[in-house]
């Protein structure tokens, strides 16, 4: 560093090192090409709207309407071991913050020692007897750093910078806890209607293939026909299977996102219509997003830390001053720590200027630049990360609807098939096997709304967790 820089320094009383500035919101204002809009097509009657200035609720998952969902939260929030883990982490990065701000006050100690010893007049050129005496000491030491070039300060900004980045680790850990289990309680619902739903095609098919197999055997059929009902009866049967593993699956995470063993827990058995869809969302505008996400946050925070790092690195570099003073009383006996001749002080100050280093401080400092960049760098992949995710939830929620919609026609169209055919069946127009067939596409169609539904209530979590929920969390204690 240059003379008049170092002087600069030292008359301002600055701190050496980048001084933070958080990164300008970007200057984007939409999250999708074209514009987002107002408002998701309308699916199955129901239309999204996307409301200006509306906040994000902080217990959002209360929009779908399910008081079994709501507990299930209640509990995953107070026992979720990980969301612990993140507290603490949090308790303890702001106690190592309140610990480092120790530096800027005086350092004080005290001591007292009681020793016994020799000593040998030969060093005070006497030819005399040596002798064993007692020596009793008490005193005191005061000392302070002088933080000339900010180290110090630079150092306990860094300290709070990480207790800061913690913190909204807390809320990120939060937001996933709340986004997972919900996320989870919707596909329970949605594998549990699944196999209700795949389980009355599968006796459908069993009626076409018994029917087709009588029909074959009074020649009025090909073996072919009923050979390819057991191959679609076959294939049905192996859904079956993995839908329940899914099930068992989503039960015992639910189970272990709320604290407890899957053996103890009782299933979060929601169905796919006692679930709401919430129709009036939160518009974030993208200016505010990144004052919003704990994961965007969060990576300010390790840029502030990165920064206050490389004014540590390059205070380093620069002389250091110590101050300290002591007082104290000695004496060959207790009593005697208080006579006229026992008392000592002394008053110092120190000054350390690094000369050679082996480059360690110079290459020290490099480093901690090359970090602050890096940090730079993730800061913005993480808000490109974010803007991504918030128009990933957008287009989704239109796309879904329109999803939706048609599953909704096709499911209606086949109920109004089959409902034809069993008049037709009941006035000896139709065939039963044909009522068969006309149920069989009605339950296709079931299934093809439920994936539909389910994914529509999924794309809506995705949104509340991209928008970076309403979580505002407990601030530590003393």
């Amino acid at each position: 560093m240059p003379p008049a820089i170092m002087l600069a320094a030292v008359l301002g009383g600055c701190a050496v090192g980048p001084d933070f500035v958080p990164p300008p919101a970007p200057s984007v204002s939409d999250y999708v090409r074209g514009g987002d809009t107002g408002n998701t097509p309308a699916g199955e009657g129901e239309v999204q709207h996307f409301a200006s200035g509306a906040p994000v609720p902080v217990q959002w998952w209360r929009m779908f309407g399910s008081d079994a969902l709501d507990r299930a939260l209640d509990a995953a929030l107070a026992g979720n071991p990980s969301l612990q883990i993140a507290e603490a982490n949090l308790r303890q990065a702001d106690a190592a913050a309140r610990a480092g701000a120790g530096v800027f006050y005086p350092q004080v100690a005290v001591q007292a020692q009681a020793s016994r010893q020799t000593g040998t007049p030969v060093r005070m050129g006497s030819d005399a007897s040596p002798g064993i005496f007692n020596v009793f000491t008490l005193g005191a030491t005061v000392s302070y750093a002088l933080d000339v070039f900010g180290g110090n300060r630079r150092a306990v900004e860094a300290l709070a910078a990480q207790a800061e980045a913690q913190r909204y680790a807390v809320g990120a850990a939060w937001l996933t806890l709340t986004g997972t289990l919900v996320n989870t309680a919707i596909a329970r619902a949605g594998y549990a209607a699944q196999i209700s739903t795949t389980d009355a095609l599968v006796k459908v098919v069993r009626e076409q293939v018994e029917v087709t197999r009588a029909q074959v055997s009074a020649g009025t059929s090909t073996h072919a026909s009923e050979l390819s009902l057991l191959s679609q009866l076959g294939s049905l049967e192996a859904t079956l299977p993995s839908l329940e593993q899914r099930l068992d699956q989503a039960d015992h995470l639910e189970a272990t996102l709320s604290g407890r063993f899957p053996s103890e827990s009782e299933p979060l058995a929601l169905s796919l219509e006692s679930l709401m869809l919430p129709t009036e969302l939160p518009r974030v505008l993208p200016s505010e997003l990144v004052q919003r996400r704990p994961d965007v946050l969060a990576a300010q925070a390790e840029l502030h830390v990165a920064a206050a790092k490389v004014g540590v690195a390059t205070a380093a570099m620069l002389p250091s001053i110590a101050l300290s003073a002591s007082y104290g009383r000695e004496g060959l006996q207790p009593g005697a720590l208080f006579a006229a001749a026992g008392g000592v002080w002394g008053v110092a100050a120190a000054a350390f200027a690094p000369v050679f280093q082996g480059g360690t401080l110079y290459f020290g400092r490099r480093a901690a630049q090359a970090q602050f960049e890096a940090a730079q760098a993730n800061y913005r992949q993480v808000v490109l990360a974010a803007f991504a995710q918030v128009a990933d939830a957008l287009r989704a929620l239109e796309h879904d609807a329109l999803t939706v919609d048609a599953q909704d026609r096709a499911r209606e169209a086949a109920r109004q098939l089959m409902s034809e055919v069993q008049a037709n069946y009941r006035a000896g127009t139709a065939g039963y096997l044909q009522l068969l067939v006309a149920n069989a596409q009605y339950q296709q169609a079931s299934l093809g709304y439920i994936q539909a539904r389910t994914q529509r209530l999924q794309d809506t979590v995705a949104l509340f967790l991209a928008l970076g929920g309403a979580w505002d969390g407990p601030t530590p204690t003393p």
